[in-house]
């Protein structure tokens, strides 16, 4: 049997605009930078990457819904549209409070972008080769997140201001809408019946979905919570420097864009769910050799590792939802992006459970959020209820 067709016409507008769905990380390097210039607390300045997740929570299901009805392309473009607004406001007035609602904008704008992008990925990419672009999809999204900061700090040395990474994403974001809009893209993907809260949120009894949405929640929550907490694992560890520490982190990112890349092309070759176990394991293998890491070269090679097996998962899990029931795609999809509020969640709970029994409890916090993802495997051919 011939496998469909992939045209690259369509695909490369669409991996555009997982460029421009990296963009939000800039919230990371911008939440220093305007700390700076307003001289604001810690505590103040954490309301801006708080501007950014709570939309995820908000807005998934309901822009779901609503890109049923309107369909994937154009919701994509209207999330594209409003992350460009949001870049456009601190030019206009820059204050704080001004900052805050252009990350307001910019969060509503990229949870739309999240939620439409892998809905449409699916409808230029034949069902047997999606777990692939997915991966290849988030590497593109990495090397965005990973460029964002480089991007900051040149044009805050070079021009003396670093809002001026907004107009390079603006540009991009501008590029994007045109030659989607202009790219022609067969829907034919369709919900069996339309979309509501009732249809989307009813999907919530079905044990399957249920678990996709606790394990999206779960995946999201321990990269985020990695992320986060690399610094104080090789501090409180292996008594490193903050400076040297914050190796780590760009460490973990390389893996995460190896691991991506790899992916995306092994994929071509291995089923999802086989690949699923794999790098679950090898993710559950990092965070284990991290815990009894007896020096900073073994830390730092177990942070490589997790690096690898967790960069996958959040594509791979994605697509296995998907295909097993595509005519429901825009109403997984925003149940999947609404689960990733798990960034937010997931990495308070580290942060607390070290506080009461030490760094070892935060990593064991991850450990059981890996081995949670061995569930989907498990019960993904089962029969649905």
């Amino acid at each position: 049997m011939t496998s469909p067709k992939i045209s690259m016409g369509k695909i490369f507008p669409v991996f555009l605009t997982f460029i421009v769905m990296g963009f939000v990380d800039i919230v990371g390097v911008s939440t220093g930078y305007v700390q700076k210039d307003f001289e604001l607390s810690d505590s103040m300045a954490q309301f801006i990457p708080s501007m950014v997740f709570i939309w995820f929570f908000v807005f998934s299901i309901p822009v779901g819904i609503y890109q049923d009805k309107i369909g994937k392309k154009k919701m994509m473009n209207i999330g594209i549209a409003v992350t460009l607004f949001g870049m456009i406001l601190p030019f206009v007035n820059y204050s704080f409070i001004m900052i805050l609602v252009a990350f307001v904008f910019i969060g509503i704008g990229n949870t739309i972008v999240q939620v439409a992008a892998n809905p449409l990925l699916q409808e230029v990419t034949p069902k047997e080769k999606l777990s692939s672009f997915l991966s290849l999809s988030q590497f593109v999204k990495a090397i965005t997140s990973l460029l964002g900061p480089v991007i900051a700090t040149y044009v805050a040395i070079s021009y003396g201001d670093w809002r001026l990474v907004f107009v390079v994403y603006s540009i991009v974001s501008v590029i994007s809408i045109l030659w989607l809009y202009s790219t022609k893209i067969e829907e034919n993907i369709k919900s069996d019946s339309p979309a509501t809260f009732k249809s989307c949120f009813g999907l919530l009894k079905d044990k399957f979905i249920i678990a996709i949405v606790i394990a999206i929640f779960l995946i999201v929550g321990a990269d985020v919570g990695m992320n986060s907490n690399i610094q104080g694992f090789l501090m409180k560890l292996h008594g490193l420097t903050l400076e040297n520490a914050s190796y780590g982190i760009t460490i973990y990112f390389t893996a995460l864009m190896i691991s991506r890349f790899a992916g995306a092309i092994l994929l071509q070759y291995l089923k999802p769910n086989f690949f699923l176990i794999a790098t679950t394991v090898l993710a559950i293998s990092g965070t284990l050799l991290l815990w009894f890491s007896t020096s900073e070269l073994m830390a730092l090679i177990a942070i490589f590792i997790v690096g690898l097996g967790a960069g996958n998962l959040f594509p791979l899990v994605f697509s296995i939802a998907i295909n097993k029931m595509p005519s429901r795609a825009n109403e997984i999809s925003g149940l999947l992006i609404m689960a990733v509020v798990g960034g937010a969640v997931i990495p308070p709970i580290m942060g607390i459970v070290s506080s009461s029994v030490g760094v070892i409890g935060s990593i064991l916090v991850l450990l059981v959020c890996f081995a949670y993802i061995l569930v989907i495997p498990m019960i993904k051919n089962k029969k649905m209820i």
